[in-house]
Parts: structure tokens; C-alpha cells; sequence
């Protein structure tokens, strides 16, 4: 995993997670604040359950960690507390580990999602549409709820609460003026691959939002664009809930 022996360690818990723009954040946050003996990797893993075992392996330079796909609800178990917020959500993206070895689970998502959506919303948003039922879906519709928009969830197989893309017409999609990709397709390198819903039905008043931020501009994106919608990527979501992960590890 080459990991750099320093004194305080950060990393990111994921699967597949080289598209990751989390360790450049913070290697460059680290070097302007002049933290030689701060660091920030990647623990990709293939599965959940060998994070007890970096855990123990680092336990004297672990400081804190951020949870991406598909690890933000299989990551509590882990955890010895949890935040009231992201206990509510059902999903964590940030875990402190404390001078005794405890780890508290924290989400940050909803935040980065909810102060980057605000800028964009007018009077007639009051329906989302949220794409994937995954851990990032939870924190999109808790903060959704909490800008009194009404959230649906959209997932290919039905459930309480969730609708199927096949389900998807043009009353509905007039209906939610509000679309978030909670899914990876898209993610660099499969920049081919897109959400199935109709999308000639989208017009001028629709946001369309991505969570995914590598490429910049996913096909998701792109076809929103073409039909006039406001468009926005998860590059601001990421440095919003990257900064609130920062102030809890800082907070004895």
C-alpha cells in the first residue's frame, strides 16, 4: 500500500478509489500549512472487513480517515460511536480516531451536497429525483429534506420508498426539477456510461447534479446541458465536506 511513515496519517477507505481527488486535496492542503509530518493515502480495499487490520497496523499515526464507495454504510460496525447526524443519515464518510484508539463516525456529505446545491435553487424546486439508493444517496436526501425539497429515490430494483428508472415519464421527470447522480456511472474511466432516465424530457428549469467530479463533466452532465438545465459537478461537494472532515480531526 506504500504507506509513508509519518507521525499523522489520513487516508481514504474506498474500493477502486484511483480516480480519487481526495489525496491531492489534502497533499496540497498539507504542504501549504507546512505539515511535513501529516499524510494522506489511499486504503483501497477489496474488502471491508481487512480495515481492522490496517487499524491495528497503524494505530500509533492513524488520526482520521474519509469513507467513499461502497464503504459509507459498511464502515459502521467498525465505529465504537456515531455522530447523532450522520446516525440520522445512516451513512458515515468521516471517522476521527481518537488518542485512545476509539473511532467516531461523522458525515460530512449532507453538508458539501447542501451548501453547493443552495446557489442554484429557485422557488419551483421542490421535487428531486435522487439516482442510486447507495450510502451518498442517504446523506443527498437528508439535506434535501432539510431545504424542504422532497426527495425520490430512483434504483433499478423497487422498493419501499424507491421508485425503477422503467417507472421514469415525462410527468415525473416534469414533476422533479431536481436531478442527482448518486451512482458511479460516469466515473473516469467508463465516461461513456449514464443513468438511464429520459432525457428529452429535461427543459431550462431543471438542476442536474453529479456527485461524481472526475471528469468534470460527465455524459449525465453533458445531456442536461443540451436540453438548457443548470448543471453542476461534486468538486465543490468534495471540498465542502473534505473541510468540514479537517475541523472535526482537528477538534481534541
Amino acid at each position: 500500500m506504500g504507506i509513508e511513515e509519518k507521525s499523522n496519517l489520513f487516508g481514504l477507505l474506498g474500493k477502486n478509489i484511483s480516480y480519487s481527488f481526495s489525496r491531492g486535496y489534502f497533499g496540497e492542503k498539507f504542504k501549504e500549512l507546512d505539515l511535513k509530518d501529516h499524510s494522506y493515502v489511499n486504503f483501497d480495499l477489496q474488502d471491508i472487513n481487512k480495515l481492522g487490520k490496517i487499524i491495528i497496523k497503524e494505530k500509533n499515526s492513524l488520526r482520521g480517515f474519509n469513507v467513499t464507495i461502497p464503504y459509507k454504510e459498511a464502515v459502521i460496525p467498525f465505529l465504537d460511536k456515531i455522530d447523532n447526524k450522520a446516525a440520522a443519515i445512516g451513512a458515515v464518510n468521516t471517522v476521527k480516531v481518537f488518542k485512545n484508539g476509539k473511532l467516531k463516525g461523522y458525515n460530512t456529505d449532507y453538508l458539501g451536497f447542501k451548501n453547493s446545491l443552495r446557489p442554484f435553487l429557485r422557488k419551483e424546486h421542490k421535487k428531486a429525483l435522487i439516482l442510486g439508493t447507495g450510502g451518498a444517496s442517504k446523506a443527498v436526501a437528508f439535506a434535501l429534506s432539510s431545504l424542504d425539497i422532497k426527495p425520490t429515490f430512483v434504483s433499478r430494483n423497487t422498493s419501499d420508498n424507491v421508485i425503477t428508472y422503467q417507472d421514469l415519464n415525462e410527468e415525473l421527470i416534469k414533476d422533479n426539477l431536481v436531478i442527482i447522480n448518486c451512482t458511479p456511472l460516469g466515473t473516469h474511466p467508463n465516461v461513456d456510461q449514464t443513468p438511464d432516465i429520459p432525457y428529452n424530457f429535461i427543459g431550462e428549469s431543471h438542476i442536474l447534479y453529479d456527485l461524481i467530479y472526475n471528469p468534470s463533466k460527465t455524459l449525465f452532465l453533458q445531456k442536461g446541458e443540451l436540453k438548457g438545465a443548470q448543471i453542476k459537478n461534486g468538486l465543490e461537494m468534495l471540498e465542502i465536506q473534505a473541510e468540514k472532515a479537517w475541523e472535526i480531526w482537528q477538534k481534541e
